[in-house]
């Protein structure tokens, strides 16, 4: 072996172990910064805790949704922030106004247009008692899809029956 060669292993090793002693100092700088490990905040584990928390949940025809009624989100404290809830409706032309005219209104899904007296007289002829469960409950038939309660779970079922008293007074 020549003396260029020994020369250049000398120094490759040379540069070899000071990257080495770096590496080891780095670990042990990193260890120490890291001592204070928040892993165990809870404060800390609160806030993860929020931003992975679900943001969906599913309303079930036919089980207490009571529980998913539509809130708003809390923010910088704004008092005008309180009126961001759409407000429940009074009476049954109200309520039709609100939410059942989505639908019933242009025939959406289905619906039976309101005043169509052609489309409600079947309806009409299984009774009150069934119109309101199927407007409260929900409802898949052949012709479309009734959302329970119209896809507002914060009614309660007095409004949604005056609602549908409202439609069939109209349908006649």
């Amino acid at each position: 072996m020549s003396k260029q060669d020994d020369h250049f292993f000398n120094v490759f090793g040379a540069v070899i172990g000071i990257l080495v002693a770096v590496t080891v100092a780095l670990f042990v700088l990193a260890r120490m910064l890291g001592a204070g490990d928040s892993r165990n905040d809870p404060l800390q584990q609160a806030e993860v805790a929020g931003r992975t928390a679900a943001f969906g949940q599913v309303a079930v025809a036919g089980q207490d949704n009571s529980a998913l009624a539509i809130l708003p989100t809390p923010s910088a404290g704004d008092a005008a922030d309180a009126g961001m809830t759409a407000a429940l409706p009074a009476d049954g032309p109200a309520t039709y106004e609100a939410v059942c005219g989505t639908c019933h209104a242009n025939g959406i899904g289905g619906a039976p247009k309101m005043g169509d007296r052609l489309a409600w007289s079947t309806r009409i002829a299984q009774g009150t008692d069934t119109l309101n469960k199927h407007a409260i409950e929900g409802y898949q038939g052949s012709a479309g899809y009734m959302p329970a309660k119209g896809g507002r779970a914060d009614l309660t079922d007095e409004l949604v029956a005056q609602a549908v008293q409202y439609m069939v007074e109209q349908s006649r």
